[in-house]
């Protein structure tokens, strides 16, 4: 599992121009399960990204974890995390989960942060 993680203080997504997610302050995580990847990988990445002492404290240094400040997640899926480039111009994605290997994975990722 691969999670692209960023601190926010505002973030949306949306799809065809449809607002499908959006959050205050917080995470916003790109997602990609891999082929092995299992339900406990997801529980264990997700316990890590809301644990992870990324924002500041009142004296300004990265002190503070996403469950301390209070702040929100928006969770993406992202195959191409997967994406392999190291031959050729089109990327290979075979490491990636293939969809109804990815989706029960992620969406137990979303329950854990639940």
């Amino acid at each position: 599992m691969r999670v692209v993680l960023q601190r926010s203080r505002l973030a949306r997504v949306k799809v065809e121009g449809e607002m499908i997610g959006e959050i205050e302050a917080g995470l916003v995580l790109l997602i990609g399960v891999a082929k092995e990847d299992t339900v406990q990988d997801a529980q264990y990445v997700m316990e890590k990204c809301v644990n992870l002492r990324v924002f500041e404290d009142e004296a300004g240094k990265m002190n503070r974890s996403l469950l301390e400040t209070g702040g929100q997640v928006l969770a993406i899926s992202q195959f191409t995390l997967y994406g392999d480039t190291r031959k050729g111009r089109r990327p290979g994605f075979d490491q990636a989960a293939r969809p109804d290997v990815a989706e029960p994975i992620y969406e137990a990722s979303l329950a854990h942060l639940a």
